[in-house]
């Protein structure tokens, strides 16, 4: 039995979670966690509101509301919605004092301790201040233009162009994203954690070590991060917060990002303290043998493959440190991101009455932006639901259990001499349930998702060719009906074992109807009969879920098929609540300018000839365009939007008398012109076919 310390990202308690959030932190590591409790594991899954940060603070502010007030109002509504769908942790608090009084004390001991060891250090700077609101502004309410790679809306803290970390300070024409203002440098005093420092005495080395077990997508993301690592500021100005523990230091607080990774550790001594057991805190956060997960969006990498290891580590109290982390890339629907506030999400009672909550876990399951972004749709939901649940899973169960009960009096028939048909069908169920435990225990989420419906496909195979409705009919052959259904109902039993991980519900109705444990699930049982089993259960249909049909009789089935009208009603509300919402406020305009300033720039129509990613940033492509009298080489922050050679023979517009700049060591001689699309990507802006190259844009 192994120790197994499962967490996930804590959400932000400033606003609702979607599909998204679900997918990319929160149902893949309950997925996890039901697959390493079905081992036999000693698991503890720990969650909870991350309560702190100058969101919080200014939203709060703004309607007028306590802080403590506002973020209660979040939790709840946060915890109902992971309830809804079935996510179920050990624990689920939250990082404020009033709901976790261990998490002030905790964080506050990591920062002395750091201090101690010499990783942190005291700087005072200049810092932006705005003035309209009488506050300084944490670095990702400021945008400019980045220094690195010109990109117009970078923020203070990462430029989402080029991916890079950035020095608030030295963005070019520096805006508050608050209300547009230009904001003052002013001198602060705060404590920096030095990254660096520990990747030279440790991190590098220990990351080095994880080579081949992590994730790809992570592991490239990591690496990028370490060859460019810098201190990182760990306090804020902040009214609301975990106070700094140094004398004079009234006002400030532990930045969010250092102290959100420790409430991890907070909320579960809290949890263990609450139950009586102190010692199972120190079991599973102060032990090399335990195994400790993080599941988290893409987002949140650096976080929890750098810095929080780094914390951990350098607080010289041996503290458990991750043994993976299995991020997850963006999740997407219908091509855009998920925006509460543009109306593109699917509300939390889309589905709620409709399909099960199996149902959509299942199809979430499916969707899972393992390794690379991935998307929602609604006809692809429809498929998993109507061709694989209820077609496959679905009519496989159903007809088995209703021809037992139809023929063997709802007994189910004892085992007989098995054929090698019955032998092929056992062995395609272990064989299964080995593929399974492999998915599960890579994370391969997805894949684990298609094995359940290749053994849905083997199982409805083997019953239409064992044709039990033939065989039935004559006495000769009755006694071979029984046993088809008998290794059916084996087939249900471990299709029921494989679900129990990904859809648990399901998984419990299944061995219920059967007449075996709905909490018993063993993946070494699959394909291994046991003529002790009970076979009772008339009627066994009655176990799955009722529903009435559109003549008003009472029918059962495992899984309902959606409509085409359902589907096409989810996509007119999201296009309707999208062109509802409230449109966001207009980027500022920029300061006027002159006739002659705008006529100083010579912008020209060309076409692209050819075009590669770049050799050193994942964001940029090295793009060749032809001006009609030259070429030229420009780096552009468009791999977000597009793949190279999608932009062969496409018309552009560049700024053609641009200064020459090396960005990440390739010369650009130009700027492309682009523009922000819905889902904050870059577009780039064409001109007419009839257009010659060269032409000057007037």
């Amino acid at each position: 039995m192994s120790r197994v310390l499962v967490t996930s990202a804590l959400p932000y308690a400033n606003g609702p979670i979607h599909f998204g959030h679900i997918v990319g932190a929160y149902l893949p590591a309950d997925i996890y966690v039901r697959f390493r409790r079905m081992l036999g594991d000693d698991v503890h899954y720990v969650c909870g509101t991350d309560e702190h940060g100058v969101a919080i603070t200014l939203r709060a502010e703004q309607q007028g509301t306590g802080y403590a007030e506002y973020v209660d109002h979040w939790h709840g509504i946060i915890a109902k919605s992971l309830s809804d769908v079935g996510i179920e942790f050990d624990v689920f608090t939250g990082t404020a004092h009033h709901r976790n009084p261990y998490h002030r004390e905790l964080a506050q001991q990591f920062f002395r301790d750091l201090d101690a060891n010499g990783y942190l250090f005291e700087r005072t700077e200049e810092q932006f201040y705005s003035e309209s609101t009488g506050r300084f502004l944490p670095d990702r309410y400021v945008q400019g233009i980045c220094y690195l790679c010109g990109y117009e809306k970078a923020r203070g803290d990462e430029c989402p162009s080029c991916g890079k970390y950035l020095e608030a300070k030295l963005l070019k024409e520096p805006r508050s994203t608050l209300d547009g203002s230009k904001p003052v440098l002013r001198a602060t005093t705060h404590w920096y954690l030095d990254l660096a420092k520990i990747r030279d005495e440790w991190l590098g080395e220990w990351f080095e070590s994880k080579r081949g077990t992590w994730k790809p997508n992570v592991e490239n993301f990591v690496r990028s991060d370490l060859k460019d690592l810098r201190e990182r500021p760990i306090t804020r100005d902040l009214p609301w917060g975990v106070p700094v523990p140094v004398e004079g230091a009234d006002g400030k607080v532990l930045y969010v990002w250092f102290d959100a990774p420790i409430g991890y550790m907070s909320i579960s001594r809290q949890h263990w303290e609450s139950v009586g057991a102190p010692e199972r805190f120190e079991e599973f956060w102060r032990s090399p043998d335990t195994e400790l997960y993080h599941f988290i969006g893409k987002d949140n990498i650096t976080f929890h493959t750098v810095v929080f290891p780094s914390i951990l580590w350098g607080s010289k109290r041996d503290w458990t440190l991750p043994s993976n982390v299995p991020a997850n890339e963006f999740f997407n629907l219908e091509g855009r991101k998920f925006n509460t506030s543009t109306g593109w999400y699917i509300p939390e009672d889309a589905l709620r009455g409709v399909v099960p909550v199996d149902a959509l876990r299942y199809a979430l399951c499916t969707m899972m932006p393992e390794t690379a972004d991935s998307e929602w749709t609604w006809d692809g939901f429809q498929s998993r639901v109507n061709d694989e649940l209820a077609d496959n899973l679905g009519n496989f169960v159903s007809r088995t259990l209703r021809f037992v009960e139809k023929f063997f009096d709802g007994v189910i028939p004892a085992l007989g001499d098995l054929s090698d048909a019955d032998r092929a069908a056992l062995e395609a169920a272990r064989q299964a349930s080995q593929t399974m435990k492999e998915c599960l225990g890579t994370f391969q989420f997805r894949r684990a998702g298609a094995t359940l419906m290749g053994l849905g496909n083997v199982a409805n195979r083997y019953y239409d060719a064992e044709q039990p409705w033939v065989t039935v009919k004559d006495d000769a052959t009755r006694s071979r009906s029984g046993q088809s259904m008998r290794i059916c109902v084996e087939l249900i039993d471990a299709l029921a074992t494989l679900a129990a991980p990904i859809m648990p519900s399901t998984a419990r109705t299944l061995r219920t109807a059967i007449g075996r444990d709905p909490e018993a699930f063993r993946f070494d049982r699959v394909g291994v009969v046991d003529d002790s089993d009970s076979h009772a259960g008339a009627p066994l249909s009655a176990a799955l879920p009722k529903f009435t049909d559109p003549k008003g009789h009472e029918k059962t089935a495992l899984f309902r098929k959606l409509s085409n009208e359902f589907i096409a009603e989810q996509k007119q509300r999201l296009e309707e609540s999208a062109m509802e919402s409230t449109t966001p406020p207009h980027e500022p305009l920029a300061d006027s300018i002159d006739f002659d300033q705008f006529t100083a720039i010579d912008v020209r129509v060309g076409t692209v000839i050819a075009a590669e990613k770049h050799p050193k940033a994942d964001r940029l492509l090295v793009v060749q365009v032809d001006l009609g009298f030259e070429r030229r080489t420009v780096v552009a922050g468009i791999a977000a939007s597009y793949a190279p050679e999608d932009l062969v023979g496409r018309r552009v517009n560049v700024v053609a008398n641009l200064a020459p700049r090396k960005l990440r060591g390739v010369e650009s001689q130009g700027m492309l012109l682009a523009a922000d699309g819905a889902d904050g990507k870059p577009r780039l802006l064409s001109a007419d076919s009839d257009v010659p190259d060269g032409t000057r844009v007037r």
